[in-house]
């Protein structure tokens, strides 16, 4: 078995059920042959004590005549039979003889040539052993015929080799075969009766962090793994609720923030004209538009149901009329291009123009302070935010993404801009890619699906 199937439930029961059958066939024909062996029905009806033996015994002379040669087994039979009979021929005519035939059997002498296999017997009990017997048989002498009596009884050694003979002819292409459709049958059985589990499984990789509710489902889990599908079913509904405290959490905090930022705003707009106002109104600007992205996001978790037809070009036009002070402030000018209006996505408007004004915020913050900031909206459903300042490097733009990301350590900003601005796009069903300006700044894409039944 290979690394990956040696730990496959599928395979090692396929491997002990293969072993289980090997050793449990060895032991059915371990106490058959016991119980015969004990109670003494082989021994009793054994019938071929005298040939086997003789069959042993007998070899040829230089002269090519058959011989008996004086066996332990011989010596054996000797003493437990007495005097024993027999004749042995061949088909080129050899013989060799011993002991006188007895009388009841004497006929048969005379037409032993006719005769390939019989059993003589004295006794009307067609169950009893018989007193003699003809078999043709191979010798270390090559092919011969034995007539002789049945006293010989059969051994332990001869009782072991004959077993292992019908093992390896019988037993062992039946295990083989058993093995086979084991190996064959067993996969399709575990796949069939784990199909459920299966099922729960695939569930389970589907499984989002921002999906709520979500259950592996438990019809046909085989009862032995229903507590692992119920335990993490139970883990589920833990981690919804921790989840749900967690945004509870942020949505609380974000909306207790609005209040003294809104309160610290307004104490600055008494403040007199200068550079120290400039620069506080864009930090409180980016703590206003953080706390309303973490609401937005609250918001949209729960009711994304509720998404209606959006004009790309006119939240844009929002958007830059909103942030143009701050950024002629900043020393930005500041351009807006649309190929067509109106341009119709849908969505969730607030939480697509926090998304916008976060790009447009950024822009602000990491542009240089120099140039212009264009905001174009594309008739496909795209609107690109870019500016003239030094760029996203290429080993930067997946990172900028992650949460508390920045791309220097002096930022402003507290890394989440751009972590938000990705989760709205996607929750509307769209991406936000990265390139540079003609001018070599860097320049944000959110790309957004029409609307159903809007031409391009």
């Amino acid at each position: 078995m290979s690394g990956s199937a040696s730990h496959s439930f599928k395979w090692r029961l396929v491997g002990w059920l293969v072993l289980f059958e090997t050793v449990a066939t060895l032991v059915v024909i371990a106490i058959a042959v016991g119980l015969l062996w004990v109670t003494g029905y082989l021994i009793d009806g054994y019938e071929n004590g005298n040939v086997d033996v003789l069959k042993d015994a007998i070899t040829r002379n230089q002269n090519g005549d058959l011989v008996l040669q004086e066996t332990p087994d011989l010596t054996r039979l000797r003493q437990q039979a007495g005097n024993i009979w027999f004749i042995v021929r061949d088909k080129e005519g050899y013989s060799l003889s011993e002991g006188e035939v007895p009388d009841a059997f004497a006929f048969a002498t005379a037409g032993l040539e006719h005769m390939n296999d019989a059993r003589f017997r004295l006794s009307p009990d067609k169950n009893a052993r018989p007193e003699a017997v003809v078999k043709w048989l191979e010798s270390p002498a090559g092919s011969v015929q034995i007539f002789s009596g049945t006293e010989g009884e059969l051994t332990l050694s001869r009782l072991l080799l004959s077993t292992t003979g019908a093992f390896l002819t019988i037993f062992v292409p039946m295990l083989l075969l058993l093995a086979f459709a084991t190996v064959v049958v067993t996969p399709i059985v575990v796949r069939r009766m784990l199909s459920g589990l299966s099922h729960a499984a695939s569930h389970a990789a589907h499984i989002e962090y921002d999906q709520r509710g979500i259950q592996m489902p438990v019809a046909d889990v085989p009862s032995e793994f229903l507590p692992l599908v119920t335990a993490v079913n139970d883990a589920l509904v833990r981690l919804d609720d921790g989840y749900t405290r967690h945004k509870r959490f942020l949505a609380q905090a974000a909306h207790e923030l609005r209040t003294p930022v809104a309160i610290l705003g307004a104490r600055i707009a008494s403040l007199p004209p200068g550079p120290d106002k400039t620069r506080l109104n864009e930090d409180v600007t980016r703590l206003s538009i953080l706390a309303g992205q973490l609401l937005d996001l609250e918001r949209l978790d729960a009711q994304k149901d509720e998404f209606r037809p959006v004009d790309l070009a006119a939240l844009a036009e929002r958007v830059i009329v909103a942030l143009a002070p701050l950024a002629f402030g900043a020393g930005y000018e500041m351009t807006f291009e649309a190929d067509q209006r109106p341009v119709m996505v849908t969505g969730d408007e607030a939480s697509l123009e926090r998304a916008l004004t976060n790009l447009v915020q950024n822009a602000i913050d990491h542009g240089g302070r120099r140039g212009t900031i264009t905001v174009k909206v594309d008739s496909q459903g795209s609107i690109d935010v870019c500016d003239d300042g030094d760029g996203i490097p290429r080993s930067e733009t997946d990172k900028i993404f992650e949460p508390f990301q920045r791309l220097r350590k002096d930022g402003k900003g507290a890394g989440l801009g751009l972590n938000l601005v990705q989760k709205i796009a996607h929750l509307h069903g769209g991406y936000v890619d990265v390139a540079r300006s003609a001018s070599g700044g860097a320049c944000m894409r959110i790309v957004l699906p029409l609307s159903q039944g809007v031409e391009a």
